[in-house]
């Protein structure tokens, strides 16, 4: 029989919610799936996970929330939590902190004061079951008053009973699917016991590169906040160290990244000092901080960590007590991601999405849609091109119609001979255009009277094409120019596409295809506007650094998705 939920609940209505969990933690963790799947039907954003195991609501007295000891049992349910948490993409969950605490000598602070929230839950959920699974209303209360005990909550807030939504006994979700091993490992010495209370340290480091929070990193510095007493230091990797990055592009700007790494980190434990720092080589702060005393590490981060010890070692300070967490898996991994949940997977997933929406632009023609095409040479700009034609695309290839536009009929020829002079023509009269660029080649002005030129030509020319192609019957052109952006041509388009591909990759197709030199296929990328630049300025960004099938899907899920965006108009 499902919970009788209120009208208001039945809709996924609430942005924010808190979930208090107050089973025993070796009852939760086969339940939490279940729990979470309740959990996502009714918050469609942040969701706040509050620790409380063995807290009655069905008692007369108002129920006070108590300190709960951090065990690796504790830690292992996180795990379960944020591992649980990447079947609902669209939630953000939060396990909140402040009433977990690590065996420490000093006297634990009280939890009297109310914690403010970032999102100040909507709903409150809880685990707790009544006799017959009915929503009473003392002991909603009981959840409600509660929860605004703790924390910030809005005041209309909504209580929710979700048992028996979920089923306990679900034997789908049971010890099977329990990790045999804990989630967190330590050279230091280890609670004999995952029931035993873990050892704090009151100055903890943790780093990383934090792109697109997600769950892992969510989990990792969970942990450090759990074991930190006093201070958090937090490196964030920024400049040399994002150099080989997958599609390193797409990262967010380092502001960006450390500003959502704040807000968690204040949810999560406000009593902590963060101390937020850009992370410029491997060691960090970590190899030369004597207050330190323990560092937070992952899987693949923990021969980082042997390193910064050997540092720290070298500069006459003592090692660091290393704590490894387990990656957490890809639930959903597709092709050419990692196995582990990952960042460089979020943003291959970006590739062919709309990044940001493109303003209104009633100049445009509005019975043709018009895409301007750019990339840097040796992007894979024109295989890409060839794709959206074959989906349908009229596509107007920019080169071609300079080549006219020089032609001696064209409407260009008479006013490049007026700046240039005779001399740039083959005897036939057209223009020897290696002999133009060698004169325009290293002098700007000359450049800038050659490009004053051509590009308004060439963009008349471009609108002529599109007027040609909406009489045809077309819905979408595709204006393919290098120079899209520089030329401004932006302002006659309705979203901008840009194709990457690392500056390596692009070195070795200009060599192969051109026969440059390593040297000379540099200098004409060097030349040429950035792959970040292109990326601030375009809607959609699309890669050929995979195989061409790769590609081809990235292509057809803008395509798909363009089409969405056409039809809603």
């Amino acid at each position: 029989m499902p919970a009788q939920v209120p009208p208001r609940v039945s809709m996924s209505a609430f942005r924010s919610g808190l979930l208090v969990l107050t089973s025993p933690l070796a009852a939760l963790t086969p339940r939490l799936a279940p729990i979470l799947t309740s959990a996502a039907r009714l918050v469609e954003q942040t969701l706040y996970v509050h620790l409380q195991p063995g807290l009655s609501l069905g008692g007369p007295a108002q129920p006070r929330s108590s300190h709960v000891q951090a065990t690796v049992e504790v830690i292992d349910l996180i795990d379960g939590l944020y591992a649980g948490a990447d079947a609902y993409g669209h939630l953000d969950i939060r396990v909140l902190l402040t009433n977990i605490r690590t065996k420490n000598p000093t006297p634990l602070p009280s939890l009297g004061s109310v914690q403010n929230l970032a999102h100040p839950p909507e709903v409150v959920l809880t685990d707790f079951q009544t006799l017959d699974g009915g929503q009473y209303n003392p002991v909603k209360q009981q959840l409600e008053r509660y929860a605004t005990s703790c924390y910030s909550c809005c005041p209309q807030l909504v209580s929710v009973l979700l048992y028996p939504d979920y089923d306990p006994g679900d034997s789908s979700t049971g010890p099977s699917e329990v990790p045999s091993s804990s989630a967190l490992w330590s050279a230091s010495p280890m609670p004999s016991s995952p029931k035993h209370p873990l050892q704090g340290y009151n100055h903890v480091a943790v780093g990383g590169t934090f792109d697109r929070l997600h769950n892992a990193h969510k989990l990792l510095l969970t942990v450090a906040c759990l074991l930190a007493q006093k201070r958090l230091l937090v490196g964030v990797a920024d400049k040399d160290l994002l150099e080989n990055k997958v599609l390193r592009e797409l990262l967010q700007p380092y502001t960006d990244r450390v500003k959502h790494l704040s807000e968690f980190l204040v949810d999560m434990k406000p009593s902590l000092v963060f101390d937020i720092v850009p992370l410029l080589d491997p060691y960090g702060p970590a190899g030369t901080d004597p207050s330190l005393e323990c560092l937070v590490v992952s899987e693949e981060t923990y021969r980082g960590g042997l390193a910064v010890n050997r540092r720290r070692l070298e500069n006459g300070l003592g090692e660091l007590a290393l704590y490894q967490i387990l990656l957490l898996k890809n639930p959903d991994r597709r092709e050419n991601e990692e196995d582990k949940v990952s960042s460089s997977s979020i943003r291959q997933r970006l590739l062919g999405t709309l990044l940001h929406s493109p303003n209104k632009r009633p100049d445009l023609p509005s019975n043709v849609y018009v895409v301007g095409l750019t990339g840097a040479s040796g992007s894979g700009k024109s295989s890409v091109a060839l794709l959206l034609q074959d989906l349908g695309a009229k596509v107007i290839d920019s080169d071609q119609l300079g080549h006219r536009a020089y032609a001696p009929d064209g409407p260009a020829y008479q006013t490049v001979i007026e700046a240039f002079g005779t001399d740039i023509l083959h005897e036939d009269g057209t223009i020897n255009r290696k002999i133009l660029s060698s004169r325009v080649f290293g002098n700007k002005k000359q450049l800038k009277n050659l490009t004053d030129i051509m590009w308004p030509v060439i963009a008349k020319m471009c609108q002529e094409e599109i007027d040609k192609a909406a009489a045809e019957g077309k819905t979408v052109c595709v204006i393919d120019a290098a120079l899209l952006l520089e030329a401004g041509w932006s302002n006659i388009v309705h979203e901008v596409w840009t194709v990457i591909v690392p500056e390596t990759e692009a070195i070795k197709r200009i060599m192969e295809r051109d026969g440059l030199t390593e040297a000379a296929a540099q200098g004409r990328l060097r030349s040429q506007m950035t792959n970040q630049q292109r990326v601030d300025r375009s809607h959609v960004v699309l890669s050929t650094l995979w195989e061409p099938h790769i590609t081809r899907r990235q292509v057809e899920k803008a395509w798909t998705l363009l089409q969405n965006r056409i039809k809603s108009q």
